[in-house]
């Protein structure tokens, strides 16, 4: 179940740590299957564009049977698909998309990493997503990746030719086959190689050829592997790690049943040379390509051959003598990486449990939060606890850890206001339309922000001093679910909420509302500040009271304000700590909540923007059946409606003849099974002069129709127009919907985000008026994007206008026309 708080929260997240879990300890198994990773020198990339996109079954075949560092590039986060589960979109939508593929990782054993595109939603053409990607700012990110992760194969899920479908596939396709190329050019993107890279270059490039529904483009000579496989050490095929790993995609409705048994997978090379025998063919995975590895691989075999299941901590000693013959090689990636892997291991098969938490959700600006942590050695290795620093604190403790006795101690810090709210680093800047704004260079390809805080434990384990570093998280206990661990996060001391972030006014010379404030610190006094964006010294916010004191933690204070302006605009909120502006606090939080993911909280500028809406509406209650989730009643209220959300219980109580109109939420017919049981209902409504009106559902195997909808039979077709300007024809330019109580015409189009429309309906049996017809460039126009039909006294329409982006977007044509669809019933003819 979703919440979302859209008063005063915000977000961090951790890239390998799932924050909703305790810290996670390996079986003897996995310590042993580390081991012989050790002795695998070997690395594969997988691209795509989305999340979802990633073969989970080839990922866990390569990075738990192979034993290969495998990492998937997604290019994007997922900001512009659909959401299966709740009402959040673009920006959120990605947020929860990111965790989601971080949890599959966890699961298959890959690393992810991200580019800056974003995902702006269906594109039919690779030349389309370059135009808003800025080809060679992706490409750059590419190329970044790869140098720093230096794979020796790369994996594409789609082909540079298109049978991909979506512009997007495609376009992940020809970026990695280009930066094949560019990443072992010096001449390319040069300014990488003086931020800690070099040159990389890839031995070749493999299609992972597919065959999804109609399309198969796997052939009987291309190269193949099984990868369905048994692990023994892990207990499960790499069918059920797969299935494990993709059903955490939930947003998507991507839960698929485990599978067993062998499962071919199809290559065909694109760049370097076709593989007879092997992925790796060609390739050196042993130590002999690392400079001064002599005797490292014996070491290991070593090792291998006398773990002690029972036993683990027998081996550290050993892994502890490992780890200093590897730190004396010469600096090299793989030294590097095959150092954390060893120290992982040393703290794992010590079995030595490391904490840092808080009993505070939030570290609070100018404030203090306390810091808990916790050592053990539970089995018993000989483990000198030396020091420990967070931030400016810097302890030294020289503190034998007894075995499985507990070592705890607390600090408490003070919060500086300079401390960095924590804030996903790729929303710092205003995105522009096709990609993130990142001015780190060093933070491309990160899942992830960084945590508020890092507690560094160094650790003597058998005479060699570690450093062990840990997120410092918020740790509680859920009455249901048991210990569960959030990020901890840095806020200011005060938090601003606008009541609505736009503001659709039919006179925009005033605009008045609600700040909602959160005061997150005991006796804090603050001054309220505004101007507006354009024109600061120019315009004035009004607020009843100006100065606040927040006497207790979390208070929340409402606070009314008016702004007199003569045009568009947005305007800033701003609270001063009352200290001549040395201190000035701006921002309103966001929370997303679901179980199977982590918390996440984010951060947005507190403001308002005024938008003039010359807006006209007839009738005054609409009944509203949520579907999948949208934000559509939000606006139906800024519109003067009085709206009521009808659920299946208020749907089967309810005198259906009181609502003007009655709307369906995106996706309702695939969502709810129990609309099959109101369609009598709602169409003897519509016979007796109702007006019901059903936005967009899907056709097809994660959503299938499962109610019958209109008066008359109709088909949903997967016919989109994803070009936001593509010119709209009016068929029926006379019909009531372009001219009651407003009067419609191309300017009301202008402005629209992402797509014009999507799941068109098809006429079967000519009982319905088309109103509009729609094409993108070089495609036949298509009139399924509104169909209107008159049933008894009332209407029914059916509608793939994408009213759930334009209106929360506060696009005002948008506004308009569904003014005219919910009038629909009052105005019969022109």
């Amino acid at each position: 179940m979703s919440r979302l708080f859209l008063s005063l929260f915000c977000i961090t997240v951790l890239s390998k740590i799932s924050f909703a879990q305790a810290p996670q300890s390996w079986t003897s198994a996995e310590m042993y299957q580390a081991i012989k990773k050790l002795n695998v020198i070997g690395s594969i990339l997988y691209i795509a564009a989305h999340p979802d996109d990633e073969n989970t079954r080839l990922i866990a075949y390569l990075s738990k049977d192979k034993l290969y560092r495998t990492g998937y590039l997604s290019l994007t986060r997922g900001d512009g698909g659909q959401n299966l589960i709740g009402d959040e979109q673009g920006v959120d939508l990605g947020l929860i998309r990111t965790q989601e593929l971080l949890a599959a990782r966890r699961i298959d054993g890959g690393e992810q990493f991200f580019s800056r595109a974003y995902d702006f939603g269906y594109s039919k053409s690779p030349e389309e997503t370059f135009t808003k990607w800025d080809k060679e700012k992706i490409l750059s990110d590419v190329v970044w990746v790869i140098r720093k992760f230096q794979p020796d194969v790369i994996i594409t899920r789609f082909p540079t030719t298109g049978e991909g479908g979506h512009g997007h596939h495609t376009a992940s396709a020809i970026l990695a086959n280009e930066a094949f190329s560019a990443a072992a050019d010096p001449g390319r993107f040069p300014e990488q190689l003086s931020n800690g890279v070099s040159i990389w270059q890839v031995k070749r490039v493999l299609w992972n050829t597919f065959s999804f529904g109609t399309t198969n483009t796997t052939r009987p000579d291309q190269f193949k592997i099984d990868v369905g496989g048994y692990s023994p050490l892990l207990g499960k095929s790499y069918g059920e790690i797969s299935a494990a790993s993709r059903s955490q995609h939930k947003s998507q409705g991507f839960g698929v049943p485990a599978s067993r048994g062998e499962s071919l997978e199809y290559f065909k090379a694109t760049q370097g040379s076709t593989p007879e025998k092997d992925l790796m063919e060609g390739v050196d995975l042993s130590w002999n390509r690392v400079p001064g590895s002599d005797g490292i691989a014996a070491m290991i075999d070593n090792l291998s051959a006398g773990f002690d299941f029972l036993h683990p901590e027998k081996s550290v000693k050993a892994l502890t003598q490992l780890y200093q013959q590897i730190s004396a090689m010469p600096e090299s990636y793989w030294r590097n990486k095959k150092l954390d892997e060893v120290k992982e291991l040393i703290v794992q098969c010590s079995g030595l449990f490391i904490d840092a938490t808080t009993q505070e959700h939030f570290a609070v600006q100018t404030d203090s939060v306390k810091m808990n942590f916790t050592l053990n050695n539970r089995l018993g290795a000989d483990a000198v606890f030396n020091n420990l620093s967070v931030d400016e604190f810097d302890s030294t403790f020289n503190q034998q850890l007894t075995k499985n006795k507990n070592f705890s101690f607390s600090k408490t810090l003070f919060v500086p206001s300079k401390k960095p709210i924590t804030q996903p680093y790729w929303l710092d800047k205003q995105k522009a339309e096709g990609y993130f704004n990142v001015t780190d260079a060093n933070k491309i390809g990160q899942p992830d922000v960084d945590p508020a805080y890092v507690a560094d434990f160094e650790i003597k384990i058998y005479d060699l001093p570690l450093h062990f570093k840990k997120a410092v998280k918020y740790k509680y206990t859920d009455p249901v679910h048991g210990e569960l661990y959030q990020p901890l996060v840095v806020i200011p001391p005060v938090l601003i909420a606008p009541d609505e972030n736009i503001k659709m006014t039919k006179n925009n010379n005033h605009v008045q509302g609600v700040l909602t404030l959160t005061g997150k610190k005991k006796n804090f006094t603050t001054k309220l500040l505004g101007a507006g964006v354009e024109h600061p010294a120019e315009f004035k916010i009004k607020f009843d009271t100006e100065e606040i004191l927040f006497e207790e933690k979390n208070k929340i204070v409402s606070i009314n304000y008016s702004i007199n302006a003569n045009e568009d605009n947005q305007y800033f909120f701003a609270a001063d700590a009352n200290n001549g502006r040395k201190d000035v606090y701006h921002v309103g939080m966001k929370e997303i909540k679901y179980d199977h993911i982590p918390d996440i909280t984010y951060f947005n500028r507190a403001a308002v923007t005024n938008k003039k809406l010359d807006l006209k509406t007839y009738g005054q209650k609409i009944g509203y059946i949520t579907g999948a989730g949208d934000k559509v009643p939000e606006a139906l209220m800024q519109m003067g409606y009085d709206v009521t959300l009808l659920s299946e219980k208020e749907l089967s109580k309810n005198n259906l003849s009181q609502y003007d109109a009655i709307l369906t939420g995106v996706r309702a017919y695939n969502t709810h099974e129990w609309m099959n049981q109101y369609y009598d209902k709602l169409m003897q409504y519509v016979k007796d002069g109702g007006n019901l009106i059903v936005q967009y559902n899907t056709s097809n195997q994660i959503g299938p129709v499962k109610a019958k909808m209109g008066p008359y039979p109709f088909d949903i077709t997967r016919t989109r127009v994803t070009d936001e300007n593509a010119t709209v024809n009016f068929l029926k330019p006379e019909h009531p919907v372009f001219n009651f109580p407003n009067r419609i015409t191309e300017a009301d189009f202008n402005g629209w985000i992402q797509e014009r429309s999507i799941y068109h309906a098809k006429d079967t049996e000519g009982k319905f008026e088309k109103l509009i017809g729609l094409a993108d460039a070089g495609e036949k126009s298509d009139d399924g994007s509104l169909l209107v039909a008159k049933y008894g006294r009332g209407w029914f329409t059916y509608t793939g206008l994408v009213f759930f982006r334009e209106l929360p977007a506060g696009v005002p044509g948008a506004y308009r026309l569904l003014a005219n669809i919910i009038a629909l019933n009052k105005k019969k003819s022109f």
